[in-house]
């Protein structure tokens, strides 16, 4: 559980949550003129005038988040704070990787696995599944779960990434929760190792939200996914992670029931949203169009893109406050009190 009285604790945690956070605001600026000037755009297709936004943010995302890492491995010398930096940064070389050239479909999905070989390796992981009514001992298990889990989550949060300011801004509402699981049932360097993840995804979200200034690309929010992952593992937390990115997941899960295989969004020929001539988007009535959280939130009619970014907040928002719940829940179970 986190010492709150332990002042190193709170002095790392300060400091590497205004590294990480500074660090992405002053460069992103940068970034963004620098992409610009080498025509590394691509076309916001859900505007009139069609701006030309640059990508990926990635690469300045992930200078903030490992800068702050790896001064809190030189201050602590834990093997989990250098298996999460070395999960998120082989994510954002993936990521990378796409962004440069489409890949296949099963690209990313099998790519991620050697993501979470450092965890493994490094041994920042338990022996227990802690679930809402108490944890299970699966020592054996536990390994290949992690290299689902990695998977899974980078690619969730990749695939939601749609709308302006979707990705970071749900990842900031779903790492809230996340974070008080791991200051309860975690460890004080893990907890600490996490919020880089919170601070630079915040500064990210500044020139993210709608209308958005730069988009993360797949180096953005592979990273992103990785390092939520590995915190969710490291901290104890994997199942309060996974029930915070509920909407996340049942996008994933729903666009792969309808599509029936691995493949990238847009390679899908038959989109599962219009655009309208008043740039409101709309739920496709193609019969071959996937279904997607974004087409089952279009189904009572259209909505313009910022009040889309407002539902899927929405939902981070419930989905968070479910996993809050859980963690009361757990704790209940594992202390046989209530946590205050």
């Amino acid at each position: 559980m986190l010492n709150l009285a332990d002042n190193s604790t709170l002095i790392q945690a300060i400091l590497v949550s205004f590294i990480s956070f500074v660090i992405v605001v002053f460069m992103m600026p940068r970034t963004i003129s620098s992409l610009i000037s080498k025509g590394k755009v691509v076309k916001d297709f859900h505007k009139p005038e069609l701006p030309l936004i640059p990508r990926p943010a990635g690469p300045t995302l992930l200078v903030g988040i490992a800068s702050a890492e790896i001064i809190l491995f030189l201050l602590t010398f834990n093997a989990k704070v250098i298996a999460i930096l070395l999960t998120t940064v082989i994510g954002f070389i993936i990521g990378l990787i796409d962004d440069k050239r489409v890949m296949p479909g099963s690209f990313k999905p099998l790519a991620l696995i050697l993501a979470a070989v450092p965890l493994i390796v490094l041994g920042a992981y338990g022996s227990h599944l802690h679930l809402i009514f108490g944890a299970v001992f699966i020592p054996l298990l536990y390994v290949p779960l992690i290299l689902v889990i990695v998977p899974i989550v980078g690619n969730t949060i990749n695939s939601i990434d749609v709308l302006n300011g979707v990705a970071s801004g749900f990842v900031i509402i779903c790492t809230i929760p996340l974070l008080i699981s791991i200051a309860i049932f975690g460890s004080n360097d893990v907890f600490v190792a996490a919020l880089p993840l919170l601070f630079g995804t915040l500064a990210l979200y500044r020139f993210h939200k709608y209308p958005s200034k730069i988009f993360p690309g797949d180096s953005g929010t592979l990273l992103i996914g990785s390092m939520y992952g590995a915190i969710a593992i490291a901290g104890n937390s994997e199942v309060i992670g996974v029930i915070s990115l509920l909407p996340a997941v049942m996008n994933s899960f729903l666009f792969l029931a309808s599509v029936k295989k691995i493949v990238e969004h847009r390679q899908v020929k038959a989109r599962p949203t219009v655009l309208m001539e008043d740039y409101k988007l709309a739920a496709s009535k193609e019969r071959d169009a996937p279904t997607t959280l974004l087409r089952l939130i279009l189904a009572r009619g259209p909505l313009s893109e910022k009040q889309i970014v407002g539902q899927v907040f929405k939902l981070g928002i419930f989905s968070s406050i479910l996993a809050v719940i859980s963690i009361i829940i757990q704790y209940y179970f594992v202390t046989g009190l209530i946590p205050k």
